[in-house]
């Protein structure tokens, strides 16, 4: 056993305990209490301190192997962005630079307190992703990208032997790694996947009991270029195909009409706001107030690398609550426990997880530690303000997954970060 130990702990986003502590047992909770009473109970057990201790983050959508790609497609418009940047970066990666780009991506998560993760990888090599999100001992819903229309060269795919792969990764890696590693169905998004993909991406998640995670409604182009195959909006083409529903999740969803916003409430579609990414591209402001006021589960995520430049979740936390507010012209929009809720919890409930994203008896240990011995974080008025307004990732002092330290005191327990780094930097030379 382990007792974690902390000035403030915030359980989720109703509770906080000062002077508190949370005993781990093997990879759950065994308790969350007063500090004293529980050192009086477990004096034996081993101590660790930190000064505030939180639940795990959860990054709702994010892109590991486009890591390499950080900072080369700036000031571009999504589809060029995509197209003519990030597509043909894919494309031309083998394995090795598929692995080093998912290692980067995992140590950034890692040590800036992000212990779940939902990916959505590339078209080839994505069982490098899953050995990396494995190796490093992160939690992760994730999936191989299926493309089979109006695709760069090097990743349209035949749609059958897409699936096939599909078939055959989720056999493989759902589960994997004690469980941490769950299997998503992933469709790029529908301007790159014909109608019968989309199908077959429905019939292999009923068919194993895996998620879907795809992108929606980002842009205005891809809007049209929907509209323009199928007739219809983007959401409803997608219902139509069978994407939608609770084992959904739809990363962006930024321009939807009324009914659009309707099916999502009606079919338990989860949406991932992605809000550093849409303002970056200037994709527009998802209608997050309008979700929430729907009872639509929203989570949070720092899309890709390259159109983000950081996997900082608490940097996402942030940017989501400000953008928010001025949206809507409104400083009461997505205060600090809202948005802290869609970065802990709402992001566990959308990647399928049902007992991670508080910090409760009987739950997985999935438990962040940060250090607040620094002017920023002098004073703490209020534990929530400070999470989502004035944290940042590198105060992180301890980041643990199903009770396992993978990172404490700025020492990777798993990762060899430097060696990690130079590859990565060997790699993404040619990009």
């Amino acid at each position: 056993m382990t007792l974690l130990c902390a000035d403030t702990v915030v359980c989720d986003a109703e509770t906080v305990v000062e002077d508190g502590a949370v005993v781990v047992d093997g990879d759950r909770i065994a308790a969350v209490g007063d500090r004293e009473d529980l050192r009086e109970q477990y004096p034996d057990h081993e101590r660790v301190e930190s000064d505030l201790l939180a639940p795990g983050l959860v990054g709702g959508h994010v892109h590991s192997v486009q890591s390499l790609g950080r900072g080369i497609a700036d000031d571009e418009e999504l589809l060029d962005w995509l197209f003519d940047h990030v597509l043909p970066m894919e494309a031309s990666m083998g394995p090795e630079e598929m692995r080093a780009a998912a290692d980067l991506a995992y140590l950034e998560l890692v040590e800036s307190g992000t212990t779940t993760a939902v990916d959505h990888l590339s078209v080839s090599h994505a069982e490098q992703a899953f050995e990396a999100a494995g190796d490093s001992g992160v939690r992760a819903l994730m999936g191989k990208v299926l493309m089979d229309r109006d695709s760069p060269e090097g990743l349209l795919e035949d749609t059958e032997e897409a699936l096939a792969e599909t078939e055959e990764l989720i056999r493989e890696f759902d589960g994997a790694h004690d469980g941490r590693i769950r299997y998503a169905v992933t469709p790029r998004f529908a301007v790159s996947c014909t109608e019968a993909c989309l199908r077959g991406c429905r019939e292999l998640a009923d068919e194993y009991g895996v998620r879907i995670h795809t992108h929606a409604s980002e842009n205005r182009g891809e809007i049209e270029a929907v509209k323009e195959n199928t007739g219809k909006r983007n959401v409803h083409w997608l219902d139509e195909v069978g994407l939608t529903g609770e084992d959904v999740v739809l990363a962006h969803c930024v321009w939807t009409d009324e009914s659009e916003r309707e099916m999502l409430a009606e079919t338990g579609t989860h949406v991932t706001h992605c809000p550093s990414s849409n303002m970056k591209l200037a994709s527009g402001v998802a209608p997050v107030t309008d979700y929430l006021d729907r009872g639509i589960n929203v989570a949070l995520g720092n899309d890709g690398p390259p159109c983000n430049n950081t996997l900082d979740a608490f940097t996402e936390m942030r940017q989501a609550s400000l953008l928010g507010k001025v949206s809507d012209l409104d400083p009461t929009t997505l205060p600090a426990r809202t948005v802290f809720e869609m970065a802990t919890r709402n992001g566990a409930m959308a990647a399928g997880f049902d007992d991670v994203g508080k910090l409760r008896e009987g739950w997985r240990a999935d438990v962040v530690g940060l250090a607040t011995d620094n002017a920023r974080s002098t004073p703490i008025h209020d534990p929530y303000s400070h999470l989502v307004f004035a944290a940042h990732g590198d105060d992180v002092s301890l980041t643990m997954v199903d009770g396992e330290v993978l990172y404490r005191d700025g020492e990777h327990v798993r990762m060899d970060d430097a060696a990690v780094r130079e590859r990565a930097r060997e790699f993404a030379d040619g990009y």
